[in-house]
């Protein structure tokens, strides 16, 4: 199995640990990393069963100004804004430890709240007979949770966690 992480993160794939097909025709990710895995998929020669795409990034139905907002902010505070985005990705529960890339760069951010997903690239995954499995917490406060679900959901099977948080954990 091929993991991606999430932007600013490394190792996180324990949280998905409940969904995660184990396989080495697995390719899955989890937030910017579900770009990276999707990316991959469409690209890919060798031989891939299942597309695992948990809270994909998705931010094409956020206004400009959001996306600028979140840059500026990172460029203000690199440390800063990390900090208050893992607090928004665990919310509306308390932080749990992760590890950080310490690489996270103004260039990945940027290619996350730019990135499009489109019918092209679903269908180019689809048609290599990729089955896509989509994950989404309904709690999430990162990720706008009804416009991906709308546009997986011709192309994915959707698997929505009522009170999930971006990284899926649930209140216990």
């Amino acid at each position: 199995m091929i993991f991606y992480s999430g932007f600013s993160l490394s190792n996180e794939g324990s949280f998905f640990e409940p969904y995660l097909e184990k396989s080495e025709y697995t390719v899955a990710g989890f937030s910017y990393g579900a770009i990276k895995a999707a990316l991959h998929a469409s690209e890919a020669t060798k031989r891939i069963d299942t597309l695992q795409l948990f809270s994909p990034a998705f931010f094409q139905t956020k206004k400009e100004s959001f996306r600028r907002l979140q840059m500026g902010a990172f460029l203000k505070s690199k440390e800063e804004y990390i900090e208050n985005f893992l607090v928004t990705c665990f919310a509306p529960y308390k932080s749990q430890e992760v590890e950080l890339d310490k690489d996270a760069s103004e260039a990945q951010l940027r290619e996350l709240l730019y990135f499009e997903w489109t019918q092209e690239l679903m269908e180019s995954i689809v048609s290599k007979g990729i089955r896509i499995e989509v994950f989404l917490g309904l709690e999430d406060r990162v990720i706008d949770v009804q416009g991906a679900r709308e546009f997986f959901l011709p192309y994915a099977t959707i698997t929505s966690i009522r009170t999930g948080n971006h990284f899926l954990q649930e209140y216990t």
